[in-house]
Order: structure tokens, then C-alpha cells, then sequence
């Protein structure tokens, strides 16, 4: 395999223990440094799949490789050290009394000394935009504020690769700003970021590499403009981006429908330029 992928899944199968089959010969692979959106309806396999990325399930037919290393019960410690989690309730990480005590409980697993754990969990508020709350209760914070101790959770690991379901969910304008921002600066240190969502206007303007995901398997992978595909998105359960839908049946049939609000100004910039609606 070629190990320019940081992550390199085959032929991957995983059934609960109720039966239900999440992933149904899954396979992808993702390149080091890319900020990745995983898109797909409910119940295409996206929450488990993610949880194959940590260990948190090993699989039960097929393979999963991070950094070139196949995952597996030997190895679920290392890979943990790698990829961090960030999961989309962010109840379900937080549980200590203070907040710097959340973000201190994963380097402390790490063995590190007092003061490098001091060091990492500084950082990683002050990343976050967190740091002057480092003493509070974390019930006593908003939904974003501890979706941003979460992600800090995350951060003081100093994992390669970083994973969240739903970042965005429940947020309002500025959490859904705070964190893209972070993202962002993560991106520019080369983490490897990959992205669960149902927000195709998020993935279509931020994601480099887009994976579509139903039934178990991946319906499609490439860059975001296959987000500007009306048949693949009806098929996947989704839909276009709203700025796309907005010139759907108006461009000339050179011009490709826009992603974003940026490629929106620019079209029309363009169709302007060019004598559109003159006449």
C-alpha cells in the first residue's frame, strides 16, 4: 500500500450486537494533512465508522491502517496516542469537576510528568479559546464552550489525526464560527482532519476530499464539487449546497454551479463582466 495514505481502510465489515450491519465492505483511503468531510444520511455508517479510526471498535472482517500500522487489539493503545476523537455530544467526554481537569485526563494517561500535563493542557485552552475557564465546572458551561474543552481534550493528546462527529450540530452562528476557526489553525499545523457532517454548505466550502457514504460502503469519494452532482446527492439522501440550488438551471452550460458563497460572487462578477441580463 502506499503510505503517502495516512489512513488506508479495505473491504471493512461490522455488525452490532443487536444485528444491525453498519459497514458493509467499506473501503477508503485518506491522504496526511487533508481536511476530509464524511457525508451521508442517517444509518449510512459514518459514527462507526469513526470509531474504527481510535479502536474504540476493532474490526471484524477486513483492515484498517493508520501511519502504515494495521489496527487491531496490540496496537489500540498506540493508535489512541494518534487519533483523537471528538465525539458530537460533548457530554460524553466531559466529566470531571473542573474543566483543566477534562483536558488534563488524557495526557495523564500518557504517563507525562506534572508539568509537561500543565504544559499540554494550557496550550490546548488557550487553542480553544478556553483558557480563562479552566476552573470552571464544565456543566456549568454552554453547549459551545465545552464543544471547544472537548476539542482541547483532544488537542492536549498532540494526536496526528483528529475526528468528530458533528462538530457543528446544535451550535449557533458563532460556535459554528469558533469552531471552523479552529479547524482552520489545525489544518495550517498539518493535522489529518476528518469531518463526520450532514451540513453539505460546511463540507461543499471547507472539505478538500469528500466521501459520500450509504448502506455501509462508500458511494463516492473525490473532491467537493461531487457535492454539486444533483443525481449523486439525491441518491446519497443529501442535497446541493444552498448557493448552488440558487443557480440550479440559470449558468450557461460551461459554468459549474458554485460551492460556496466566494465561487457565488465570482460567477456573478463574471456573467456581469459578460453582459448577463442586458438587453
Amino acid at each position: 500500500m502506499d503510505l503517502d495514505y495516512i489512513i488506508q481502510i479495505e473491504d471493512l465489515y461490522f455488525r452490532y450486537k443487536d444485528g444491525t450491519v453498519a459497514l458493509q465492505g467499506l473501503s477508503l483511503f485518506i491522504e496526511g494533512g487533508k481536511k476530509v468531510a464524511l457525508l451521508g444520511p442517517n444509518g449510512a455508517g459514518k459514527s462507526t465508522l469513526l470509531l474504527h479510526l481510535n479502536a474504540i471498535h476493532l474490526p471484524q472482517r477486513g483492515r484498517v491502517r493508520v501511519a502504515g500500522r494495521e489496527i487491531s487489539r496490540s496496537t489500540e493503545r498506540w493508535v489512541r496516542s494518534r487519533v483523537g476523537m471528538v465525539f458530537q455530544d460533548p457530554d460524553d467526554q466531559l466529566f470531571s469537576t473542573t474543566v483543566k481537569e477534562d483536558v488534563a485526563f488524557g495526557p495523564r494517561n500518557l504517563g507525562l510528568s506534572p508539568a509537561e500535563v500543565e504544559e499540554r493542557v494550557e496550550v490546548a485552552l488557550a487553542a480553544v479559546g478556553m483558557l480563562a475557564y479552566r476552573d470552571r465546572a464544565p456543566y456549568h458551561l454552554s453547549y459551545g464552550q465545552k464543544k471547544r474543552v472537548a476539542i482541547a481534550g483532544v488537542l492536549a493528546m498532540e494526536p496526528d489525526i483528529i475526528v468528530m462527529d458533528e462538530p457543528m450540530a446544535f451550535l449557533d452562528p458563532a460556535g459554528q464560527e469558533a469552531v471552523r476557526a479552529i479547524l482552520d489553525r489545525l489544518h495550517k499545523e498539518g493535522k489529518t482532519l476528518v469531518i463526520a457532517t450532514h451540513d453539505v454548505d460546511f463540507a461543499a466550502s471547507w472539505a478538500e476530499d469528500t466521501i459520500i457514504m450509504k448502506g455501509g460502503r462508500v458511494l463516492a469519494q473525490g473532491g467537493p464539487e461531487i457535492l454539486l452532482e444533483p443525481q449523486l446527492v439525491r441518491e446519497a439522501g443529501l442535497r446541493l449546497p444552498r448557493v448552488a440550488e440558487v443557480f440550479l438551471g440559470l449558468l450557461p452550460a460551461n459554468m459549474k454551479l458554485p460551492r460556496d458563497v466566494s465561487d457565488a460572487r465570482r460567477i456573478l462578477r463574471s456573467l456581469i463582466d459578460n453582459g448577463w441580463g442586458a438587453g
